[in-house]
């Protein structure tokens, strides 16, 4: 048997035949999962198939317009509601007791080493941090895998990126993932899988390693994935819905491209518009100011990230010249936050405080950006017109950046003033 990847592994498990990079394959995934914006499309498509779903497998989370801001993101709404009460779907999350699709996936145990997932959201990547293959899929293909169970696939090539030695104060796994997106571009793991190996990598917290994986599609990659470890193991005990077992990499396994870093090179990182590539170390960037300083999302709305932002919060006042947005990714890590005073942090620094919604991240109905307004934000993507108004720009950041850049009004590195 020839030596295998984790996707390869992962593809010849779920096929149950040994697959290489570039093999085109029809594998079983475990669980489909769409939100509020691809569902509609997928509820359609999914009619031509006259066929029961496969309900066990299927996810349906409404996330991007919660609350419903108009009558077609409610309509949206209502067709998911009766797509998933029609064929008894028991895994519909209904607002108040769900969140961020990507978040809700990993939090409710769907995830899990070794597993083929995909989503109708190209930040399914995400998952690829608990040592599963997951990958974004378009609304026709969600409905195919919710009638049928199965999906194609090719499997990618996998680039290796080796991180070693210790990261510096107030630099997290947003950083890691800016600097490489910033070093191999936008496509650079185009239909890719990205492992991700090393000491700092070893002792990462699971929430940085999301947030790479999350970013993973950045670079244009179809997987971003960790090796799973034992703060996996003991984030899944008791959470985890079945039964999984983990695949990991074989030694001499083959790799188109490796990468090593020294992660005590890496600096607080800040995309610049209007793209994830457009990086530089905060501390050069202080001349630029800001106007809306924004907390939260898929791939910084974490207990963690909230954590650090209020450290650096407390006692301290938001710019007068600035407002914050702070959104926890899910229901469960709105109420520890609650539960912990980070709220009160917040509240009292100046900050609004909302309940769990992909919203703001894509300019949907809150915080949106109005002409020539800048916005540091700890989401994924600073495209052209994404937050707002399309003279509006975006600078992506991690949660202490984000925080810290509230407080004196202009982009800036904690260091600076901490």
């Amino acid at each position: 048997m020839a030596p295998q990847t984790i996707s390869e592994k992962i593809f010849s498990s779920h096929i149950k035949k040994e697959v290489s990079a570039g093999d085109v394959v029809e594998a079983e995934v475990d669980y489909v999962m769409v939100n509020d914006v691809t569902g509609l499309p997928a509820f359609e498509a999914y009619k031509n198939f006259n066929v029961e779903p496969m309900i066990d497998k299927v996810v349906l989370i409404p996330d991007h317009y919660v609350p419903n801001k108009d009558v077609p993101s409610a309509m949206q709404a209502k067709a998911m509601r009766e797509f998933a009460k029609n064929h008894r779907i028991k895994n519909y999350f209904e607002i108040g007791r769900g969140g961020v699709c990507h978040q809700l996936m990993i939090e409710k145990g769907f995830v899990a080493p070794g597993r083929l997932i995909v989503g109708a959201d190209s930040h399914t990547c995400t998952y690829g941090a608990l040592g599963c293959f997951s990958t974004g899929i378009g609304s026709t293909e969600a409905a195919s895998a919710m009638a049928t169970g199965k999906l194609w696939f090719k499997v990618p090539e996998t680039q290796k990126f080796v991180i070693n030695k210790n990261l510096k104060k107030f630099v997290g796994g947003k950083d890691v993932i800016l600097k490489i997106i910033g070093d191999i571009g936008v496509d650079g793991a185009l239909y890719k899988t990205m492992e991700f190996y090393g000491e700092t990598v070893e002792h990462l917290p699971l929430a940085d390693r999301i947030t790479i994986s999350n970013m993973a599609i950045e670079a244009g990659g179809k997987a971003g994935i960790f090796p799973a470890d034992e703060k996996v193991s003991e984030y899944l005990n008791g959470r985890v819905i079945g039964n999984y077992k983990a695949v990991y990499a074989d030694e001499n396994a083959e790799y188109c491209e490796t990468f090593n870093y020294d992660a005590g090179k890496i600096d607080c990182m800040v995309a610049m518009p209007y793209l994830p590539s457009n990086v530089k170390p905060a501390s050069e960037l202080n001349h630029i100011a800001i106007d809306q300083a924004y907390l939260g999302s898929c791939t910084n709305g974490r207990l963690e990230d909230l954590r650090i932002a209020a450290k650096i919060l407390k006692n301290k006042k938001v710019n007068s010249a600035v407002r914050m947005i702070v959104v926890p990714a899910s229901t469960e890590i709105y109420t520890q936050a609650m539960k912990e005073g980070l709220f009160e942090t917040f509240i009292r620094a100046g900050a609004y405080i909302s309940g769990p919604t992909c919203g703001a991240c894509l300019g949907g109905y809150m915080g949106v950006l109005a002409s020539k307004e800048r916005c540091i934000s700890s989401t994924n993507r600073n495209f052209i017109g994404r937050m707002g108004a399309k003279d509006s720009e975006v600078y992506l950041a991690n949660p202490a950046v984000v925080a810290a850049s509230a407080i004196t009004g202009r982009i800036t590195d904690p260091n600076e003033i901490l």
